[in-house]
């Protein structure tokens, strides 16, 4: 997978069998306002603005980190194919109903607010994945989800890293 990721292979999704529950399970991390789609947009747009500002290492740290959140997306979507449910842009799919939309999303422009919204994402989307897994009997499912959090978590850190590492002129 491209972007910044943790160096280990992901399993298999094509293997997955129909498990309705598993689905409903993983779903939120989907298409939702704190699923893997809304991260992906959120971080392209935060960095065309990083860019603007001149932060141009930032601007390809968040670029890296969205790349591996669209490998997410990716993996979600064939996971809910697999387990038996249409991977459509909802937030309960396969239900035609509550399409995603991009309205509620965060449109920061500020270096600061943009890593501040960006760590609160990442620490949302940790504390969701660790719920999917308490609930998932499916220990295929779960497996990916425990992989796809090396990644949240090495996206936590990485943006830490970044807000530490702000310039002083750039924090308004």
């Amino acid at each position: 997978m491209l972007g910044l990721c943790v160096d280990l292979p992901y399993p298999s999704v094509e293997t997955l069998c129909t498990d309705i529950s598993a689905a409903h399970a993983i779903s939120p991390a989907y298409a939702t306002l704190h699923g893997e789609l809304s991260a992906l947009l959120s971080y392209v747009y935060y960095a065309y603005y990083f860019e603007k500002e001149g932060l141009r290492e930032y601007a390809e740290t968040i670029s890296q980190i969205a790349l591996c959140e669209m490998g997410h997306f990716r993996l979600l979507g064939k996971a809910l194919l697999q387990l038996g449910i249409d991977p459509v842009y909802t937030a309960i799919p396969p239900n035609f109903t509550r399409f995603y939309t991009t309205g509620e999303l965060s449109y920061f422009k500020r270096p600061q607010q943009m890593l501040l919204d960006s760590i609160s994402g990442e620490m949302q989307a940790i504390a969701e994945y660790k719920n999917m897994q308490k609930r998932l009997k499916n220990e295929d499912v779960s497996t990916l989800i425990a992989r796809i959090l090396l990644d949240e978590q090495l996206h936590l850190d990485t943006l830490n890293d970044l807000y530490r590492k702000l310039p002083k002129t750039k924090v308004r």
